[in-house]
């Protein structure tokens, strides 16, 4: 194999790396324990080398330009991966260490994830969490990150797709709409309410609502003078609030349908679910912190 990376290139790669995370040249240095000017010196030659500007230099700060965000998180990704390769050689990954990036839609990880994560930081206090909360696709070498959380399996094969539950799914509104708006005897009067909508990031489109009818799963398209996209909890609160009908997860309304600020409607054509799966890319080698952090999830989650 030939050589393409000179120890002086590396140690620039750090150092830009440094200099990103931190959003300064002056606290790289610092971190590095080396001057700023050394800092300053190590991002232009990659800069010359790429042939590309990774900065926006001002007076007052620095911040990364498009190409440079790239190039950052594949660095990133890189120096973790040989990080893990010199722990493993060394002996030193049997305990999990360094970073480890997650996806998650922003309901699944208010309710499931981020409530447990201190439990899992307890047995693995090396390993940092950063958790990137959205219901959009993420690339995950282009991004960096180790795992994914998302509402349906992957069509693309290079993904391990291992399915965390069965989310069942409520239709729920506040007690003061449903006495003023009338209550709900089967779906068709769903055309008479207002029905919260959410639109799926991935289609631009209304989610279908969807209930048990007769043994069948069946869709219907409701209306309403209400609409969110991007995080369903927008939904919640607009339920919460007396603005009208949703149909959400079970385990984001819970506390609500227990304290009687949200009633369940329809729970005779309850009964249906959508699925969460945990993705993460095929490898011949997954890290320690990504192995531990998998198998910590499908125990805690995983029905």
């Amino acid at each position: 194999m030939q050589r393409q990376f000179e120890d002086l290139v590396l140690g620039s790669i750090e150092l830009f790396c440094l200099a990103a995370e931190l959003q300064s040249f002056t606290l790289a240095a610092n971190s590095a324990s080396v001057t700023p000017a050394a800092v300053s010196r190590a991002v232009a030659r990659l800069e010359t080398r790429l042939g590309a500007r990774l900065f926006v230099r001002t007076t007052r700060q620095i911040r990364l330009t498009e190409l440079g965000k790239r190039y950052f998180e594949q660095c990133r990704q890189a120096l973790n991966q040989l990080a893990d390769a010199e722990r493993e050689a060394t002996g030193q990954q049997t305990t999990p260490a360094g970073q480890l990036r997650i996806s998650m839609p922003t309901p699944y990880g208010h309710y499931r994830v981020l409530p447990i994560l201190a439990e899992f930081r307890a047995n693995y206090p090396d390993v940092t969490v950063e958790t990137h909360l959205s219901n959009r696709n993420i690339d995950f070498a282009e991004e960096g990150f180790d795992l994914a959380i998302r509402g349906r399996a992957p069509r693309d094969s290079a993904l391990i797709a291992r399915k965390l539950e069965d989310a069942e799914i409520v239709v729920v509104a506040a007690p003061e709409y449903l006495r003023r708006a009338g209550k709900l005897n089967t779906p068709d009067d769903l055309a008479h309410h207002d029905c919260i909508q959410f639109e799926l990031p991935s289609t631009g489109r209304n989610l279908p609502w969807v209930f048990q009818q007769d043994g069948e799963t069946v869709e219907i398209s409701t209306r309403g003078g209400y609409g969110s996209s991007g995080d369903a909890l927008a939904g919640v609160t607009l339920a919460r609030n007396g603005a009208g009908v949703f149909q959400t997860y079970r385990f984001i309304v819970e506390q609500d349908i227990a304290n009687g600020a949200l009633e369940v409607a329809l729970a005779r054509y309850g009964g249906c679910s959508r699925p969460f799966y945990l993705l993460y890319p095929h490898a011949r080698h997954l890290s320690s912190r990504v192995r531990c952090f998998v198998d910590f999830l499908m125990m805690k989650l995983a029905a």
